[in-house]
């Protein structure tokens, strides 16, 4: 039942094509729009990083610990490994008092071009490099503050992990029993929801008076406040995430192998896509038209995408030599 999302072409033949499924969720908890099928399961990968920083934040790491909103930001985030990103990472595991030994991520370079060259001079593969770092910390961080064990917050019945994925149910409406189960690359549980579910969450990230919990709403505020003043922590400058983030009526986070999510405020909707084949290139001509298509009002976010992401295909010289184009029509309820 996919539907097709996105076509590349190169010499003006068909070199790609991307499908998919979207969901749109509204503040009645009902779909509102859809392309493909919506109660499709994808895995969240790193679109639950938001999701995953409320028990913590909820349990006061923020406040024992010190955290800035930077701080708070890169728990969310799939940052670059760019020098502000570890400067704030080692302030947060110094505040926390874990190391870098404490993650059980795997060592790596950071994504950044610019910045991998230089550790590949200097120190070389780190934990803190890693792009979920920052999520690893806020659980290591929340683990110190309980007592928890340190070494075995990555296992699915790790106290902290038990409170996500609880965390995770009541946000999306489901049954913690139905969330399908799966370990991330960085080594920690990975979540399988439907879009539509998943929706449903990012609607409750966008508008925090929907949370019934007074607790959850107020670590949800915390949280995307902290998104929304510091996007460039969530990914770095000029990205995807950050560009939406820089909009305070949207809240925005993708993941890996092609799912992303965002909720907007005024509008009160929650949406979640997928694209099939796992890839993030066309995620800019996506959302792109799925906010020209519910008539998006803030055109200057709609100027920063389309000159972001305008669809022209280049070459390693610099030449354009193809083009791709979002085909997709929301079927609008």
């Amino acid at each position: 039942m996919e539907t097709v999302l996105v076509r590349e072409y190169r010499a003006e033949l068909i070199e790609c094509i991307h499908s998919g499924h979207i969901a749109i969720v509204g503040v009645d908890g009902k779909l509102k729009g859809y392309a493909g099928d919506p109660g499709f399961v994808s895995f969240t990968r790193s679109a639950a990083k938001p999701l995953q920083a409320i028990p913590g934040i909820r349990g006061g790491i923020a406040e024992h610990y010190h955290l800035t909103q930077a701080e708070i930001a890169l728990m969310t985030a799939s940052h670059r490994g760019e020098n502000y990103h570890i400067t704030a990472l080692e302030s947060i595991s110094s505040k926390v008092g874990v190391s870098e030994n404490n993650m059980l991520c795997a060592t790596s370079y950071p994504l950044d071009d610019s910045s991998r060259e230089e550790a590949i001079r200097g120190l070389g593969r780190r934990k803190i490099y890693h792009n979920c770092s920052g999520k690893h910390l806020g659980i290591l961080s929340y683990s110190q503050l309980k007592g928890f064990p340190l070494g075995e917050y990555a296992d699915r019945d790790h106290p902290v992990q038990r409170e996500i994925i609880n965390t995770l149910a009541y946000m999306a409406d489901v049954a913690p029993e139905s969330i399908g189960l799966g370990t991330d690359g960085c080594g920690l549980p990975v979540f399988a929801l439907p879009l539509t579910a998943l929706a449903g969450a990012y609607l409750k990230l966008a508008c925090p008076n929907l949370i019934g919990d007074l607790a959850t709403r107020k670590a949800v505020t915390t949280i995307t406040a902290a998104m929304n003043a510091h996007p460039e922590m969530v990914s770095g400058y000029g990205r995807l995430d950050s560009i939406l983030l820089e909009d305070d009526n949207i809240i925005a986070k993708g993941g890996f192998k092609g799912v992303y999510c965002f909720g907007l405020r005024r509008e009160r909707l929650g949406i979640a896509f997928k694209v099939l084949d796992g890839s993030e290139e066309e995620w800019g001509l996506i959302v792109q038209s799925i906010l020209k298509q519910i008539g998006y009002s803030n055109e200057n976010t709609l100027k920063k995408l389309s000159a972001a992401y305008s669809g022209d295909i280049y070459n390693d010289g610099g030449t354009k030599v193809g083009s791709a184009e979002a085909e997709f029509k929301l079927e609008i309820i």
